[in-house]
């Protein structure tokens, strides 16, 4: 006879709704790169630039293998999440509008705070001294003035704590806010992956999209330094609200001085 338990979790396990996210995901990420570089010139020309300065990197072998070992292991990391969390957190019931918005906004700002604490004092010296996994992250600040590909070049275990945090952000609010629609998951994820690409892309400033240019400026000012600020990702909040925000110059007097433990290559 079957356990109680486990009957009672099957229930709960729906892997068609995390079948029906992933493609959802695929399908509007595909569609809304295709229509902004046909319908948005500064787009386009942003495409072709981070396909270059992309093309360029891939000529260096050990840049090649690595975003080839991500593939792989980011490959994997998405099946277990779709094929063994994301089950749990879904439903297709219909729910209000404002409750999708609502639960929109609170996955993504939730894991930006989280983020934020992880990507200051674990990744980086966050002003109480280096941070324990600073030697991985700074596999990823190899890249000074990165291209939108360069999100993804990072060391396998950032790969793993990355898509990790952001789905446990996921199913912990999944178990105090209940099942989130499918349609949240999809829009969400696909804002989570996306801005993360953007606010490594080589951007140019054109009129009426400055705030993506602005995104990519900051991130590039987190990049040039290993020491610079602006540790959130999905917005500017948190360092707004915890100064750590970085024009360029830095965000302490610390920060501003030569770093003797630099640990990024040029």
């Amino acid at each position: 006879m079957d356990a109680p338990w486990l009957q009672s979790l099957l229930t709960q396990y729906h892997w068609q709704y995390s079948l029906m996210a992933g493609i959802g995901i695929f399908v509007l990420t595909k569609s809304l790169r295709w229509l902004g570089v046909q319908l948005v010139p500064a787009f386009a020309q942003s495409a072709k630039m981070n396909a270059e300065a992309f093309a360029k990197k891939m000529e260096n072998p050990r840049y090649a293998e690595n975003q080839k070992w991500n593939a792989k292991w980011g490959a994997i990391d998405t099946i277990v999440i779709f094929g063994g969390v994301l089950p749990f957190c879904l439903t297709l019931e219909p729910q209000p509008w404002w409750q999708i918005l609502r639960d929109m906004v609170v996955i993504l700002m939730v894991y930006d705070f989280f983020y934020y604490l992880v990507h200051r004092f674990l990744f980086h010296d966050g002003g109480f001294g280096p941070g324990p996994l600073l030697w991985v992250h700074a596999y990823h600040h190899r890249q000074k003035n990165p291209c939108r590909n360069d999100g993804s070049y990072i060391h396998p275990i950032e790969v793993a704590m990355g898509l990790g945090l952001y789905t446990a952000v996921i199913f912990v609010l999944s178990r105090f806010m209940g099942d989130f629609h499918v349609v949240t998951v999809i829009v969400t994820w696909y804002a989570f992956s996306e801005i993360n690409q953007h606010n490594h892309d080589l951007w140019s400033d054109k009129f009426p999209i400055r705030y993506l240019n602005t995104m990519s400026v900051m991130h590039h000012n987190h990049h040039a330094r290993f020491t610079g600020g602006n540790f959130a990702t999905i917005s500017l909040l948190y360092d707004w609200m915890f100064g750590t925000l970085d024009y360029g110059k830095g965000w302490t007097r610390k920060a501003l001085a030569p770093d003797p433990k630099e640990m990024v290559e040029s």
